[in-house]
């Protein structure tokens, strides 16, 4: 099957994830899609193709040589992210792309324009995957999903490459951070791997944030406003002190590269409770460690100034830097480097603001470094994909096993 036809066949898919569900997957609709994945490995005549009942599917390509060659495995992840829909997706070519303005939708004046998303200008004369403006593309990461078979089928259809066993692996829930949660590496089998969900083409990712989540409750005193001088507590205006407490120049809109933050997510409160919720970030274990232990002094000073108990923190740690795990197998990142420049594309290491499945993955016992898929704009209405880097991250998948059944082990 075509690259493209088999990218629509995907998008065609609602497979929206639900951060406030506790099922797994976290919505019913992505075992469709699992389904489909499914069918269609059997279809290609792969072996130990299985899918679990939380819709992980998992499936191989067996080795076309004798020679000894470590099993390795590629995989991408299904859901597409909550924060818009992913019902009813209309994608649409534009061809050989002139620089300027595509109107997405002319009904409701949706335009994706260079002006406000300069990194277009990159792909001028290419041809670009778009969406209509009332939905996500999908591109993150069914894009992924559509590379990673392409590329088996292309070694089917060349068995002049010769290759050792090579696992394919599809998970949902990866846009609520659930994604390795329960993916199963050791059936799975495999020495090392790569998620295929990266962005920009050329882009390769092996370090992300450390992170950790913290819930500050907060207790206050409730009494009627007409006799409540000294007495009310007032759980809303301490959660406001609480918030002024953190650096206001280390946040998201603050901060890149490699320089950590912390971000308030949630808030709620009324007089008698309220709860703060940041997520806490950073590349460096050391500094990340550091940051946690403000967000407890934080609270510890809000304790000594209201009262033991006014306020409960919580910090929870979420996933790891992962490049704790690739550094001890640098090999990994230097195939993947070579196989880039044999698919004619410039490798560009990039830090994660943010986690993967590889990460937590790699740190499972399964090294995983990430993949560009070729997307841009994920996770909203002006996501787009050029075919020519969705054709460059399935040849370097390609150059990966052919380079790993080459390599001396």
């Amino acid at each position: 099957m075509d690259l493209i036809k088999r990218f629509f066949s995907y998008t065609a898919v609602d497979t929206q994830s639900d951060e406030n569900s506790e099922t797994v997957p976290s919505t019913a609709k992505q075992m469709n899609l699992a389904r489909q994945l499914k069918a269609e490995l059997e279809g290609m005549g792969l072996e130990e193709v299985y899918m679990d009942d939380m819709g992980y599917v998992y499936a191989s390509l067996p080795a076309n040589t004798d020679k000894k060659i470590p099993t390795i495995g590629f995989i991408s992840h299904m859901d597409t992210s909550p924060s818009m829909s992913g019902k009813d997706v209309k994608p649409r070519i534009v061809q050989k792309y002139d620089g300027g303005d595509i109107v997405l939708n002319k009904e409701q004046n949706i335009i994706l324009s260079p002006s406000l998303f300069p990194e277009l200008l990159a792909h001028k004369g290419e041809d670009l995957i778009v969406t209509d403006g009332t939905t996500l593309l999908g591109a993150d990461d069914k894009a992924g999903i559509a590379e990673i078979i392409t590329a088996v089928e292309y070694l089917q259809q060349h068995p002049e490459i010769k290759h050792g066993k090579v696992r394919v692996g599809f998970n949902p829930d990866e846009e609520i951070g659930m994604g390795a949660a329960h993916f199963d590496v050791k059936r799975f089998g495999c020495e090392f791997g790569y998620t295929v969900d990266g962005g920009e083409v050329g882009e390769m990712e092996f370090e992300n944030f450390n992170a950790a989540k913290a819930v500050f409750r907060i207790q206050g005193l409730e009494v009627h406003p007409g006799y409540a001088k000294g007495k009310m507590v007032n759980a809303s205006l301490l959660a406001a002190e609480l918030i002024q407490m953190f650096p206001a120049d280390e946040t998201p809109g603050t901060t890149c590269g490699y320089e950590g933050f912390y971000h308030i997510v949630g808030l709620s409160g009324e007089v008698d409770h309220a709860q703060a919720v940041f997520i806490i970030r950073d590349h460096d274990r050391a500094k990340f460690e550091a940051r946690k232990e403000f967000a407890k002094a934080v609270a510890d000073k809000m304790n000594a100034k209201y009262g033991k108990g006014t306020v409960v923190a919580e910090v929870t740690d979420q996933y790891y830097n992962m490049k704790e795990q690739i550094d001890k197998v640098p090999f990994v990142v230097d195939i993947a480097c070579e196989a880039m420049k044999l698919a004619g594309v410039n490798p560009v290491k990039v830090p994660i603001r943010g986690g993967t499945d590889g990460a937590q993955l790699s740190f499972k016992g399964l090294p995983c470094p990430n993949l560009f898929a070729g997307g841009m704009n994920f996770h909203g209405r002006y996501e787009w994909v050029p075919i020519q880097s969705m054709e460059k991250a399935m040849m370097t998948v390609v150059r990966i096993i052919e380079l790993v059944g080459k390599r001396d082990w």
